[in-house]
């Protein structure tokens, strides 16, 4: 992975992420691991080929650990076996979702549930276990990933908008919770990534073409786009910073 900047204080910090083995969470995890981080990562499908990757790259492997993250209580228990293995969790990062398709007409009460167990819930159960180590730390960094979707208003999967949407306004309820101990909490909100996922069911000739076209940077973005930025926010490089939702999109919404 090509390194567009160091951030010395990474080195050594004990990171946990969400979905760390695939996509945009794969690249996340080799961002941290660059950095030197010691990084631990939860997944429900297996990743020991990518851990052995990372081991053969890096000369360190993350720790990953299994997990359907709808599981609160083995979340958690992950959570600590990662501060167990590596010490208190430093930085979290809530990067897993499921952008599954889904129209008004066709959602069930039980699909939305499902969606928000997903999509929504852990960014709350892991927070509320990393904090306490965080507090012992002297403070720490929660990224919590939501979606430039809901400020678009995109169409096509309302449950996972509105997910994207309450992932915003979680994070400023909890960077103001947590703002006394030094713990600072910010969305971060990518565009469309190109993840092999999205070329696979999604990423039609057409629609690529229509939504370059709204951006201002005439260059689709690829997992690797997202990980500077959420580097950015782990380190203390950004240590006034809480309450924000960063924009990573290549220009296709407007904020201030």
């Amino acid at each position: 992975m090509k390194q567009n900047a160091t951030f010395h204080d990474l080195a050594g910090k004990s990171v946990f992420i969400t979905g760390g083995g695939s996509g945009i969470g794969a690249a996340l995890t080799e961002g941290f691991l660059a950095q030197g981080a010691k990084v631990a990562f939860v997944q429900r499908s297996d990743a020991s080929d990518f851990v052995q990757e990372m081991a053969d790259s890096y000369g360190t492997a993350p720790l990953f650990l299994p997990c359907d993250i709808t599981d609160i209580a083995a979340l958690q228990t992950c959570l600590d076996d990662a501060a167990k293995a590596h010490g208190a969790v430093s930085v979290l990062v809530n990067n897993a979702a499921n952008d599954s398709r889904h129209s008004l007409a066709d959602t069930t009460v039980a699909d939305w549930d499902t969606g928000m167990a997903v999509n929504l819930r852990p960014h709350f159960f892991t927070a509320q276990a990393a904090a306490g180590g965080m507090r012992q730390l002297g403070g720490g960094s929660i990224i919590n990933f939501s979606s430039v979707s809901y400020m678009m208003g995109n169409a096509g999967y309302p449950g996972y908008v509105a997910s994207k949407a309450g992932i915003t306004g979680l994070t400023r309820a909890l960077a103001r919770e947590l703002g006394p101990d030094n713990i600072r909490v910010n969305a971060l909100m990518p565009g469309w990534v190109l993840t092999a996922r999205q070329k696979e069911l999604w990423a039609t000739p057409e629609d690529l073409q229509a939504h370059l076209g709204r951006q201002c940077l005439k260059s689709h973005l690829e997992p690797e786009d997202i990980v500077d930025a959420t580097l950015f926010l782990a380190s203390e490089s950004s240590k006034m910073m809480t309450g924000q939702a960063m924009v990573v999109d290549g220009g296709v919404v407007v904020t201030g």
